[in-house]
């Protein structure tokens, strides 16, 4: 069966001093007015729950609202102001299906992400010049670093431009293209994955993940970078480069994640059908004071979420086990739950039904992937 899929391909980009000032305004520009519209919408919610008056013909606005008023609006791309509506409008979505998301806030110049979206209409964003630049609107041909070749049949769809708070400008240009939908795999290799806070993970094979600790080692160059910043006086020209120094080593820190992240999930994914892993509240365990900075650090959120699409992507599934799943304190063996493994300082431990001694983590490990293994057997039979 062929299937549509939609894919983005991130790449660095290298616009000239002038294009810089173009992506800057049109960013500005599609802040305004998102702020603008927010505006607007809050009068509405707060007289009629978010909906106007139909019979008083008083409509949404739009960003051809307020191009009178704010002239420069026009010289800008308009596709960008309109997915700033767009935004907007999922943002309110968000919020009455699930308040907890919070209300819609309004843009900050100087906190908020510098990014905008541009929809490709008529063949106005293309690669040029064998994929070495990219044709935006109202910008022009960006140089670019295509570390990727692109498929012919692969239809560009749109493109997100940003500014990261390091000063680079990176573009991320999203594809849409039709392929064979994989076959699901018969689940025969399970490996199951217990978190470790400081080791990122330890499998049902005995493996362990030995996750670099990225930040711990960039921890001290950070320190020294974030010193010299406190010593500047705040808005001078000074104090804006040793931010944008600072930033830079935060970058570093996530790109080198994101590719060891990338890298450990393609070696698990092609070799085995079934991945099984803990559903833990990543965000409460961050909380932790003794366990923050090593969570917040190894990423083991991301790392699921990239598992979960990249063995769906081959027809392979990841299977998340209940939090309150006693992994710890079961023996693999014979099934004996001990609860004096639930302190974190016992590490190894005798089995006293049967006497077998484990590892508290491989033993978890296996713990899971039989409990994997099982929740995907009544899948099956379902």
């Amino acid at each position: 069966m062929i299937v549509k899929r939609r894919t983005a391909v991130r790449f660095r980009a290298y616009p000239t001093g002038e294009q810089q000032q173009r992506i800057i305004r049109t960013i500005g520009c599609a802040r305004l007015v998102y702020n603008l519209m927010l505006e607007s919408r809050n009068a509405y919610y707060q007289s009629r729950f978010g909906n106007p008056d139909i019979q008083l013909g008083e409509p949404l606005p739009t960003p051809a609202m307020y191009k009178k008023d704010y002239p420069f609006l026009r010289e800008v791309d308009s596709m960008a102001l309109c997915n700033a509506q767009q935004n907007l409008a999922k943002a309110y979505r968000n919020f009455f299906q699930n308040p907890k998301i919070g209300f819609p806030k309004y843009k900050s110049k100087h906190s908020s992400r510098k990014t905008y979206t541009t929809n490709c209409i008529n063949n106005n964003i293309r690669f040029e010049n064998g994929g070495r630049y990219l044709r935006l609107p109202k910008v022009g041909p960006v140089r670019v670093r295509q570390h990727k070749r692109i498929p012919d049949d692969w239809r560009l769809k749109s493109v997100t431009v940003e500014q990261a708070a390091s000063g680079r400008f990176m573009v991320s240009v999203r594809f849409e293209y039709e392929t064979q939908a994989p076959e699901p795999v018969t689940p025969v290799n399970f490996l199951g994955l217990d978190y470790s806070s400081h080791g990122f993970y330890a499998s049902s094979d005995g493996e362990r993940a030995e996750y670099p600790r990225f930040y711990r080692k960039m921890e001290e160059r950070l320190a020294l970078e974030q010193r010299r910043l406190s010593h500047m006086a705040k808005g001078s020209g000074n104090y804006a480069k040793q931010k944008t120094k600072v930033a830079r080593v935060h970058e570093r820190i996530r790109s080198m994640r994101g590719d060891w992240l990338h890298k450990t999930a393609n070696r698990l994914v092609g070799q085995y059908d079934c991945v099984c892993v803990e559903d833990l509240d990543m965000r409460a365990m961050s909380r932790s004071l003794n366990l923050g900075k090593s969570t917040m650090d190894n990423g083991f959120g991301t790392f699921r979420t990239i598992l979960a699409y990249k063995l769906e992507s081959q027809g392979k599934r990841l299977v998340k086990v209940g939090r309150w799943y006693a992994s710890s304190q079961l023996c693999s063996d014979c099934g004996h739950r001990f609860e004096g493994v639930k302190d974190l300082n016992v590490r190894e431990w005798a089995c006293p039904a049967c006497g077998v001694w484990h590892d508290r983590d491989v033993n978890a490990a296996i713990n899971i992937r039989n409990e994997g293994q099982r929740l995907t057997a009544l899948q099956q039979a379902a």
